[in-house]
């Protein structure tokens, strides 16, 4: 038996020569998978197989990824821009034209000029940038497959619990039956003193009017159709406890059918007692819910 949770958290890193990188994957609960990824400038490129390799490793989520990348001190030097330097030189004449009184430029003054002086840093041949993709790839798949075991792990968690609250429900189910086997007699002995009451004064009705009245009661009242159908909820939803996969929504399905047949329960209960069970039924149902809400 394998449930999912779709809450965990996990972080993977790496390194080589040239920079250091880690990756966070968090996940939470979702109507279907939703993928957030933060990638740093310079690996947008990387946005769409980060996105494949999340959907191949699950089905349903929230899941966010944050990249963050370090890059080691690399020495940097600087280099004369040519074509700007050459492009001041060609104005030098016409400037000169138009201010004759100006001192001749200095080189301190040409090499300070925006653009002609700038710095020099080479970056990472396009051999690196793949080899370098390839690692954070890695790391990441490294991260997503903790994070798959921190899902599992929390839905081993959810399925026990989940199995308790299954056991509560039949217990409850066992209750309302025993009670409802009574429910024939107390409607019969209710309703002889009802009439009584209303027709104090006058030739109480005959015992075959009495019967029908107290068997249409009866079939109202009736509660194993809803008994049989809680029932064989309750096996469907062990049978989905022992499945692999996503089944989460099919869990969610089969909790509104557990609250439809409870809400009827509680409809056809006749005295205080029985509409206890059906409530404590109903607050059971409820908490089943909350838990599934969390599986994948």
């Amino acid at each position: 038996m394998t449930v999912f949770s779709m809450t965990g958290f996990s972080r993977s890193q790496g390194r080589n020569e040239s920079c250091s990188w880690a990756w966070e994957v968090k996940s939470v609960n979702g109507r279907g998978l939703d993928v957030r990824c933060r990638l740093p400038n310079g690996f947008d490129h990387l946005d769409q197989p980060v996105r494949k390799r999340v959907a191949a490793a699950f089905q349903r989520g929230n899941i966010s990824l944050n990249l963050n990348v370090g890059w080691q001190s690399r020495e940097s030097g600087y280099r004369v821009n040519a074509a700007m330097l050459d492009e001041v030189l060609k104005l030098l004449p016409d400037i000169q034209a138009k201010f004759p009184d100006m001192a001749p430029p200095s080189l301190d003054g040409l090499l300070g000029m925006r653009g002609v002086l700038e710095t020099s840093d080479d970056g990472i041949s396009e051999e690196e940038q793949k080899a370098l993709d390839a690692g954070i790839l890695t790391a990441l798949d490294e991260a997503l497959i903790a994070l798959g075991e921190a899902r599992a792990a929390e839905g081993a968690r959810l399925a026990d619990i989940l199995s308790g609250e299954l056991d509560e429900i039949e217990t409850l189910c066992a209750e309302i039956g025993e009670h409802s086997e009574m429910q024939p007699e107390v409607i019969r002995e209710r309703l002889r003193r009802q009439v009584a009451d209303l027709l104090a004064d006058v030739p109480a009705l005959p015992e075959d009017r009495l019967a029908q009245e107290a068997a249409l009661l009866m079939t109202k009242a009736d509660t194993r159709e809803e008994l049989d159908r809680l029932k064989a909820h309750l096996e469907s939803a062990r049978g989905l406890l022992a499945e692999e996969g996503a089944i989460g929504r099919r869990l969610d399905f089969l909790c509104q059918e557990f609250n439809r047949e409870a809400n009827t329960l509680c409809s056809k209960a006749s005295d205080i007692e029985l509409s206890r069970r059906g409530l404590a039924l109903k607050a059971v149902i409820d908490q089943v819910r909350e838990q599934v809400q969390n599986i994948e």
